[in-house]
């Protein structure tokens, strides 16, 4: 931790305060020895000051991650030297309208196209064809809670795959050709089997569908299970002019994303055990649907604001970075959440079962119950930002230092989260569970800095 710089202004106060803050913020380049000059000593009622906090990091794979229906599936094969070699697979039953009209004995297949919608791409050379395969599951996806490090059995040969380029387009919906022989076999169930009279039937014939990357394309693939992911099939009769549509699609489907993680020989190959917090050398790394997060020691801020008194914070900023050089193709995580944690490494909860956080600055950091506590609020929670071009995570936390200054709030350590969840319960929009995205930082460029006054 640095040492506190003081300034001293003239009168006016408002005015000098101004200009003085404009010092501050100016001349972090500037000789040590020529900062803090009293500029008039005979009018020193105010002083400020400027502090600087190292926040000591570590990383901690989450246990219990949560992957069931939360809003895709994470598809495809990532490796670099610190996580080492992640993939995803994406797990989901099939679904059909049972009043649709299915193709009769005089129905002629014309083809059937397994279609996927991808919504996102996180990759590298994406002007390359990248692969996406479709299998079939030979076992039953259940009615349970599925987490990520879950996974079910499935046919190694694709029933469809195809390679696509996508380049700058990351939002389309990419269609590939079903084997000759699963098109068979599946058109004649069409017709003639009892498997299509209702769901039950046809998901003990079919448990549902595995959806995969390639290793080596180092690209991951956010893919949208609904009405656009599906299996559709064209087919008509004699005398017909055009084709007619039958589909069976992934709407009202259970779905989970199952992540593998062969991090032997990186840094992070020491972190073994769920929910344990790890050193991994001079860096920490945040990986979405890994489950990795970074856990920061906040315990700094009590040993500097133990030695405060009559001081009004003017600024509390957290910084992030720079971060380790995102290669062309790929997006680091953001926004980013700070939640609440202790020894447990477990995100902490406040009474009504929410998450708690920082929340953002200006908004009211704890609130009375109805039992008349003072207890931390979870309205606005807030959201760190990444600057692409200071290639940092910034977002100013004055209001959240206060209140553990002014006693209101207990201070805790931080779980840097990618993405928001309001609760362990989780929600649809939780980027965190959606993706394969990632930082890497060095772990002693985590800091607060902070701007004070004090009236003398």
């Amino acid at each position: 931790m640095k040492s506190s710089t003081a300034f001293t202004q003239v009168s006016p106060v408002n005015l000098a305060f101004l200009a003085l803050l404009s010092i501050i913020l100016t001349s972090s380049c500037s000789d040590p020895a020529t900062v803090g000059i009293e500029l008039a000593p005979e009018n020193n009622q105010i002083g400020v000051f400027f502090e600087e906090l190292d926040l000591p990091a570590e990383v901690v794979l989450l246990d219990s991650f949560n992957t069931t229906n939360k809003g895709n599936v994470i598809v495809g094969v990532e490796e670099d030297d610190y996580f080492g070699k992640t993939e995803g697979t994406g797990y989901t039953r099939m679904y059909f309208e049972t009043s649709d009209e299915r193709p009769d004995d005089q129905a002629f297949l014309d083809s059937m196209i397994f279609e996927v919608s991808v919504t996102g791409v996180n990759g590298t050379d994406l002007d390359q064809p990248k692969r996406i395969s479709i299998h079939r599951l030979t076992e039953s996806i259940l009615d349970t809670t599925y987490y990520n490090f879950d996974k079910l059995m499935y046919e190694e040969l694709p029933i469809a795959s195809g390679e696509f380029v996508f380049g700058e387009v990351q939002d389309t919906v990419v269609s590939m050709n079903i084997t000759q022989e699963f098109q068979e076999e599946l058109f004649g169930k069409m017709v003639f089997g009892f498997e299509f009279n209702d769901l039950f039937r046809f998901r003990d014939y079919l448990p549902g569908m595995a959806i995969k990357g390639r290793d080596g394309d180092n690209t991951s693939f956010e893919i949208d299970l609904g009405d656009n992911t599906r299996i559709a099939t064209y087919y008509h009769h004699l005398g017909d002019t055009a084709s007619t549509l039958y589909e069976i699609n992934t709407s009202s489907s259970r779905y989970f994303s199952g992540i593998e993680s062969d991090r032997s020989g990186t840094p992070t190959s020491v972190v073994t055990e769920l929910g344990k917090n790890y050193t991994t050398g001079s860096l920490v790394g945040l990986k979405a649907g890994l489950g990795m997060v970074i856990k920061v020691d906040t315990s700094p801020l009590d040993a500097f604001l133990d030695t405060l008194s009559g001081i009004t914070f003017n600024q509390v900023n957290l910084e992030i970075g720079e971060i380790e050089p995102v290669p062309e193709g790929k997006s680091p995580s953001s926004p980013l959440s700070l939640y609440f944690t202790d020894n447990s490494n477990k995100i902490l909860e406040g009474s009504n079962t929410l998450y708690l956080s920082v929340q953002a600055d200006g908004q009211f950091q704890v609130y009375t119950n109805e039992a008349g506590d003072v207890v931390p609020s979870t309205t606005y929670p807030a959201s760190v930002r990444f600057d692409s071009e200071t290639n940092m995570y910034s977002q100013l936390v004055t209001s959240h230092v206060n209140a553990i200054f002014r006693g209101q709030l207990t201070r805790k350590d931080w779980l840097i989260y990618g993405g928001f969840s309001s609760s362990k319960v989780g929600t649809s929009g939780d980027i965190f569970r959606q993706s394969m995205r990632q930082f890497v930082v060095d772990s002693n460029k985590i800091k607060l800095k902070v701007i004070y006054s004090k009236i003398r």
